[in-house]
């Protein structure tokens, strides 16, 4: 048996294709029904036989942070958790949000995974999670961790996760967690990383120089799996497919949508600016900031990532980032 959370998200969901493809006993929490078919939708991007799949999934409505229904969900015996719910967020306002959701509800799954004898916990994390580089460097799985006061309150949110998730392997439970950098992928384009293809798709004029990793959701989803079925444990890897810029990976999609590519370039001082009228908007409109001071800064940090590990150990291939988006594009226009 099998328990997914987050599978109404964008890793859960194309997991749940994956995992459905080869397993029949998976069972999946969601909060809302409405987004369930969001899922649906997802597994209809691979296959037309996706109604098959699809109906191998038993749904349980459940909150991680709820502990009664978390009761109910593990009322079932269940040989995997991967645990992929996650709040994700650059506003400020959701800080307290975030703790509760990814550090509370993260504890209360590695609790009921460790008094129900699970075989393996696999835990999506984030390269936002990871130490940084030393002199500029390339960062790996051995960076260090530093608190210092330009952490935002995603990274240690996904950090503090990650400390309850080795509580558990201290606990004698088998762990893996996986570091993704920005996760491309279909089906959620108005939340997180989709918006760089709706944007652009509406005619996005403005880029920025920052470089990070980037990876597709498909291979999230198949290096979670494969480390589920090895023999490794209580380990974490980095998932990046290619170290890009912002410029190129809108300008790539722009190519791909074949519209108007963005073409103006914006320095630090300009997104400086730009957050403050965002956040006097937010203000006034009391919708979700558009722009906010920390993805301000990281539209321009240059960071650089390693996946030699989990290239190493697996023997792992990644999809080339120009294929990813290119397949993406392909689905949002459907």
């Amino acid at each position: 048996m099998i328990l997914v959370t987050g599978g109404t998200g964008l890793v859960g969901s194309h997991l749940l294709y994956f995992l459905s493809t080869e397993n029949d006993n998976i069972t999946a929490i969601y909060r809302s029904k409405e987004k369930i078919a969001a899922t649906k939708k997802v597994f209809s991007y691979y296959t037309e036989n996706f109604n098959e799949l699809f109906e191998k999934i038993h749904w349980i409505q459940a909150d991680i942070t709820d502990i009664p229904s978390l009761e109910k969900v593990f009322s079932k015996s269940y040989t995997y958790v991967y645990h992929c719910a996650a709040l994700v967020s650059f506003d400020p306002k959701d800080y307290k949000q975030m703790r509760k959701v990814n550090i509370e509800g993260t504890a209360n799954l590695i609790n009921f995974s460790i008094d129900n004898n699970i075989h393996k916990f696999c835990f999506v994390s984030s390269i936002a999670a990871v130490g940084d580089a030393i002199n500029n460097g390339i960062v790996n799985e051995e960076n260090e961790w530093i608190d210092t006061k330009d952490k935002h309150g995603y990274a240690i949110s996904k950090y503090g996760a990650e400390m309850e998730v080795w509580r558990g392997s201290q606990e004698d439970m088998n762990v893996v967690i996986v570091n993704p950098g920005v996760i491309l992928g279909s089906g959620f384009y108005t939340e997180g990383s989709g918006k760089m293809f709706s944007q652009v798709h509406k005619g996005l004029k403005f880029y920025t120089e920052g470089i990070t990793g980037f990876v597709g959701v498909k291979d999230v989803a198949k290096a979670l799996i494969e480390l589920a079925n090895s023999d490794i444990i209580n380990e974490r890897f980095i998932l990046v497919s290619e170290n890009k810029s912002f410029k190129e990976i809108f300008q790539s999609i722009g190519t791909n949508f074949k519209v108007k590519k963005p073409s103006i370039g914006v320095n630090p001082f300009v997104t400086s600016i730009a957050w403050r009228i965002d956040w006097l908007l937010t203000l006034l409109t009391r919708k979700q900031p558009f722009l906010t001071k920390n993805s301000a800064r990281s539209a321009h940090n240059k960071e650089y990532y390693s996946s030699e590990k989990i290239i190493n150990n697996l023997d792992f291939n990644f999809e080339p980032i120009e294929k990813v988006i290119k397949d993406v594009c392909t689905d949002y226009l459907k």
